[in-house]
């Protein structure tokens, strides 16, 4: 071996040499500097604040409802502002792009990993920050009002299990709400009714009531806001799901695939999802709440008839019997309704879609900590028996 040889070698087990003890003597501060670009070191300082927050509601109720009735409601009014300018709704644009962005991220994700140990290492971190700061907006916004106290004791109404004859007493109640507003209301030759003004009217419509209940209800946030549509709603139907609100953009998304009369209804319970009201019960008593007290008699027809038929279908699993009872004496307008939603309903009854929606909707009920699940949109039923009980005496 010559010596320049042995010169060349020696110098590359110094180089190797050298960089080991780079690594070794880097650091933490060397680490983050070098793998965390500066957006991913602020991510993950939000997810800091979003976790403490997280665990301080999980402790307390009266922080939860401090935090979701304040900080929260500001966070959710600006995601609404922000996105409102958009004249479609970018979550179902993003839900749409989701196999693409998919690719595009597994893509960089592998050419990064074939490029160098640094760039995987970087590609990963960018990746962590991202599922980060998904967890932090949940939280900042829209989460922590699973975590309040419940609407009931907001409401200073008794929620205890029902009895099938308190459930018909309501629903007599109910019907009486509705007989004196058909009058008012126009019906198609199927028997279904029509909504005489456009959707972006109905939006209006809502937000003035929500304007006016906000006053008497201090814990619905008052927030001027507007119903995206979904473009894809006659697919999204075979789901099941009649509207949904994504809190990582603000929208309250609305399928306008359904029958008119169960649109009002559902714009404002995903309104109320907007103004903070988390759990699906609460939402729809929420919703019931505002259509009823709408100056508008299709808004209210709307209230009174979406919740008639939770209480007599609760009532028909308590006491079939009653339930004909009620049913066969109804006003035959109501029951032209009813038969045009259920043929309606006929083509999307049955799909794999509605059962996949249902399991995940389902499992992300009972991660927030509602141990019903799904089931709870029915428990809306409990809310309106103890509300009617305080409010007839």
């Amino acid at each position: 071996m010559d010596e320049k040889q042995t010169v060349i070698e020696a110098e590359t087990v110094n180089n190797i040499t050298d960089e080991k003890n780079k690594v070794k003597h880097i650091g933490f501060k060397g680490i983050i500097k070098r793998y965390c670009p500066v957006f991913s070191l602020v991510l993950f300082c939000l997810f800091i604040v979003a976790g403490s927050i997280h665990i301080a509601c999980l402790a307390s109720e009266r922080f939860a409802d401090f935090y979701n009735c304040n900080i929260g409601s500001l966070v959710r009014a600006a995601l609404a502002y922000l996105t409102s300018w958009i004249p479609f709704s970018l979550a179902e644009t993003i839900i749409i792009a989701l196999p693409l962005i998919a690719f595009v991220l597994m893509y960089f994700s592998i050419k990064a990993y074939k490029k160098s140990e640094e760039a995987s290492v970087r590609c990963i971190v960018v990746l962590l920050s991202i599922l980060s700061f998904m967890y932090s907006i949940f939280v900042l916004g829209y989460g922590m009002g699973y975590h309040g106290s419940p609407l009931s004791e907001k409401l200073s109404l008794e929620e205890k299990a029902v009895t099938s004859q308190e459930l018909k007493d309501t629903a007599v109640i109910l019907l009486g709400e509705i007989e004196p507003l058909l009058d008012e209301i126009s019906y198609k030759t199927d028997g279904s009714s029509c909504m005489p003004y456009s959707l972006d009217d109905m939006n209006v419509k809502l937000n003035g009531t929500y304007k006016e209940v906000c006053k008497k209800y201090t814990f619905i946030q008052n927030l001027k806001s507007k119903l995206k549509y979904i473009a894809l709603s006659e697919p999204m139907t075979y789901t099941h799901i009649s509207g949904v609100y994504s809190y990582y953009t603000g929208e309250a998304n609305l399928n306008i695939n359904f029958p008119d009369y169960s649109l009002p209804f559902t714009a404002a319970h995903e309104l109320a999802h907007q103004r903070g009201i988390a759990p699906e019960n609460e939402a729809n008593f929420v919703a019931f709440l505002v259509c009823k007290d709408s100056d508008d008699a299709y808004i209210r027809y709307s209230a009174y008839l979406n919740m008639f038929e939770y209480v007599t279908n609760a009532l028909y699993r308590a006491d079939p019997e009653s339930y004909y009872d009620i049913i066969y004496s109804v006003d035959s307008r109501i029951r032209g309704e009813l038969v045009a939603y259920s043929n309606f309903f006929e083509k999307y009854r049955e799909s794999v879609a509605s059962d996949v929606s249902d399991a995940v909707n389902d499992t992300y009920l009972k991660t927030q900590g509602v141990k019903e699940g799904s089931a709870s949109y029915g428990m809306v039923v409990d809310l309106t028996v103890a509300y009617y009980k305080k409010n007839q005496k």
